[in-house]
């Protein structure tokens, strides 16, 4: 399997097999930001969209492939436009697909992003995951700190409030 950053124009042509991607993990209970069922066309939608942010530099997109072209995984860094904020990126859409996962995918794509990060002159990361889900053992392990807790912060895919619990991560020394 290789892990890849994408541009802008490849993320809009492999558009169909990251909505895969997305729709299976909602599918799966992952929190990431949608509600169950998501359609085909919504999370087409939505990469299409991300696909102007990259384009832009306001966004970057690494997917990980397997040996058919299948798009298995991927991690995001959104980057915040006010100068005063240029040495964060927020960590999101670490996503792996069912059928790939318990192999360390995970823990690839988040060290590729941090890596990149880091080269990028980014000295700190963060991110938010849902308190007590499966992603908080690979963020804990990874080296990440746990910041706090906020409660009933965002639905699950089945619309049940839940927890949200926020991590950072200082990069280099």
């Amino acid at each position: 399997m290789r892990v890849e950053r994408w541009s802008g124009d490849r993320v809009r042509e492999r558009a169909d097999g990251l909505a895969e991607l997305l729709t299976d993990t909602v599918a799966s209970g992952a929190s990431v930001g949608f509600l169950a069922p998501l359609g085909h066309a919504e999370a087409v939608a939505w990469w299409r969209e991300r696909a102007d942010a990259v384009a832009t530099g306001r966004f970057a997109v690494w997917a990980a492939v397997d040996d058919r072209e299948r798009v298995t995984g991927t991690v995001s860094l959104d980057f915040p436009a006010k100068p005063n904020s240029r040495h964060r990126a927020e960590l999101v859409k670490l996503m792996v697909h069912r059928s790939a996962r318990g192999l360390g995918l995970g823990r690839r794509l988040l060290a590729t992003a941090e890596r990149a990060a880091a080269a990028d002159g980014r000295t700190l990361l963060h991110l938010d995951t849902e308190t007590g889900c499966p992603a908080e053992r690979l963020y804990r392990s990874a080296g990440w700190t746990p910041a706090g807790t906020i409660p009933d912060y965002a639905a699950s895919p089945a619309g049940e409030l839940r927890p949200t619990t926020l991590y950072y991560k200082r990069l280099g020394g």
